[in-house]
């Protein structure tokens, strides 16, 4: 099958580049070899998105029972959060138990019937796969810190003496204080980029290596389609204390990939991996033998810039830059998800102008480099959160959105760090939003303003032709109907206008072109388009044409905040 996936995606590299159809059809289960590439992905937590027991707290049977919603709206492919026995201090990326299920969120049993239910439904399923540490109170490590002899002692990373850069390269900066640790019980100091209650595994060592790929097989064997790869670069670092920097060992995302194909054939990887652009092939694999998939930070970063002052140019660079990648390989693109907003690449004076924007208010950034809001209440203006979501479903790669995205929910400020975005899903008018019947949550629900579930929930919008949810159900079809953005090539096209951003994709001889003003006000440009042998443009949301002036360009004007999906007719 893989040498099959890499003959197919050759035959799609060559005739992008070509930009005319095929002379030989591809074969007919094209799609289902890159699955991935035409998906829509849907992130949850099990905890806060359905609880059927009523105890406060998501959990698996309540997760089936919503099924039939994300069905309906359209979702291929369920990203779930960290689900197994944990401590609960970073939200369940602190693991103490590889290999079993939360009891606050169900039993085996329970997730076995989600996997069944979610697979007749068409539906896939990846998991957060988080192997760059675990919980302090994991039995590795109660036993490493117990006794230098333990066979668990070189799972973790050691120092006998306080290395120089303790207090340098925190994940959290501003909360987090060091991220060399010394632990009185073990006489040493311990390694961990997170929070202290998170030491680092020792991928060196392949015991640690032999025990990850245990964890793969287990989770592969008991259903699912692959694996979102938590904190890539810190995964493969080769930590040592008597050294400032860390080499990566890309051989590591090697061995997975491998492992994993071999498991699962068509299973992925998705990465990830806050990388700038002139390293991203040493992710992706120069033969396509990294990660199927990762996230674009980079471009999200100018994207949001562009949001904020309506300046192109920068995501313009971000996307050519992030353009060239191997055949089989696949952007995830994003808006928000369950972490911050990210805006560590931009310059000071870039930061700032988001911060203007979208989170003024110091209680709204976070760690010196992001905002800690949803999209709906940072945006405000319901054009631009439009225009916003028709952006990420035309933006060349793989779509992922984060539970209640699609209904517009709000945060909650007042709870701390990046709690503040994760509050229970919100289904309807009744008591705690129907998530919980309890009398307490887990989570607050968000229940009072423009953001609380009397106005914001899924009975509510589901009714309402003019409702956000409406109009992102209309999306997610729209981009099923087009497989050239996730398949095919695109270009940027010059509009002669700042504010307006032009994108054409071809694929199989088909062409599409997106449109979005980014502008406040309305917008006039000229597209000039090769290759159209006097076709039209044929909107897509309501069939206008626009046909070609004498001078051979294509003349548009949208409103402020507007867009347009065209196809070449």
């Amino acid at each position: 099958m893989r040498n099959l996936l890499l003959v197919i995606c050759a035959c799609l590299c060559f005739q992008c580049k070509e930009n005319k159809p095929t002379e030989k059809p591809l074969p007919p289960d094209f799609k289902s070899e890159l699955w991935y590439k035409n998906s829509l992905i849907y992130n949850l937590d099990v905890e806060v998105f359905n609880d059927s027991d009523g105890d406060g707290t998501g959990d698996f049977n309540g997760l089936t029972q919503r099924l039939g919603y994300l069905k309906k709206l359209g979702v291929d492919v369920i990203w779930l959060a960290p689900f197994q026995p944990t401590p609960n201090g970073d939200d369940g990326y602190d693991i103490a138990d590889y290999y079993a299920i939360d009891n606050r969120l169900g039993t085996r049993a329970d997730f076995d019937a989600f996997m069944q239910q979610a697979r007749q439904q068409g539906i896939r399923v990846i998991m957060d796969l988080v192997i760059n540490h675990t919980s302090n109170q994991h039995p590795w490590f109660k036993q490493a810190r117990q006794d230098k002899n333990s066979p668990y002692r070189s799972w973790y990373v050691w120092s006998d003496k306080q290395p120089e850069n303790y207090d340098e390269g925190m994940v959290f900066p501003g909360v987090q204080k060091e991220i060399w640790t010394y632990d009185k019980q073990a006489g040493a100091y311990y390694y961990h980029r997170f929070y202290d209650f998170q030491p680092d595994l020792n991928m060196q060592n392949p015991a640690v290596q032999r025990e990850v790929r245990k964890i793969i097989k287990h989770w592969l064997d008991a259903g699912v389609d692959g694996f979102r790869l938590d904190a890539v670069p810190f995964v493969i670092e080769k930590a040592d204390p008597d050294k400032k920097e860390y080499e990566p060992q890309f051989e590591i995302i090697d061995m997975l990939h491998k492992y994993i194909q071999w498991q699962k054939g068509d299973a992925i990887v998705l990465g990830e991996a806050n990388v700038d652009p002139k390293d991203q092939r040493e992710y992706f694999g120069v033969n396509d033998e990294g990660m199927q998939m990762m996230f674009n930070f980079y471009a999200n970063q100018f994207l949001f810039y562009a949001l904020a002052t309506g300046e192109l140019e920068p995501l313009v660079d971000a996307l050519n830059a992030t353009r060239e990648i191997p055949s089989a390989a696949q952007w995830g693109f994003f808006l928000r998800n369950h972490d911050e907003v990210d805006l560590g690449r931009l310059s000071d004076k870039q930061r700032d102008k988001v911060y203007e924007k979208m989170g003024p208010e110091k209680n709204m950034q976070l760690y010196d480099r992001g905002i800690r809001r949803r999209l709906a209440p940072m945006l405000g203006d319901a054009r631009q959160i439009r225009l916003a979501y028709s952006l990420l479903f035309s933006l060349p790669g793989t779509p992922v959105i984060r539970y209640g995205e699609e209904l517009g929910m709000g945060d909650d400020l007042s709870l701390k760090e990046r709690e503040s975005v994760r509050t229970p899903m919100q289904w309807n008018t009744s008591r705690h939003a129907g998530f919980s019947t309890s009398d307490t949550t887990v989570k607050p629900v968000i229940s009072q303003g423009l953001y609380g579930y009397p106005r914001i929930n899924v009975a509510t919008e589901s009714q309402d032709p003019k409702s956000l949810l409406t109009f992102i159900s209309r999306l997610i079809q729209l981009r099923k109907a087009n497989p050239e953005i996730g398949l095919g090539t695109s270009t940027i096209v010059k509009t002669g206008v700042p504010n307006v951003l032009a994108m054409r994709y071809d694929w199989q001889g088909k062409s599409l072109v997106m449109v979005h003003n980014f502008s406040p006000q309305s917008q006039s440009a000229q597209l000039s388009l090769e290759h159209t042998d006097g076709q039209a443009l044929v909107s897509q949301f309501d069939q206008t044409q626009v046909r070609t002036a004498p001078n051979n360009t294509y003349p548009l004007s949208l409103p402020g905040y507007g867009y347009q999906w065209y196809r070449l007719k």
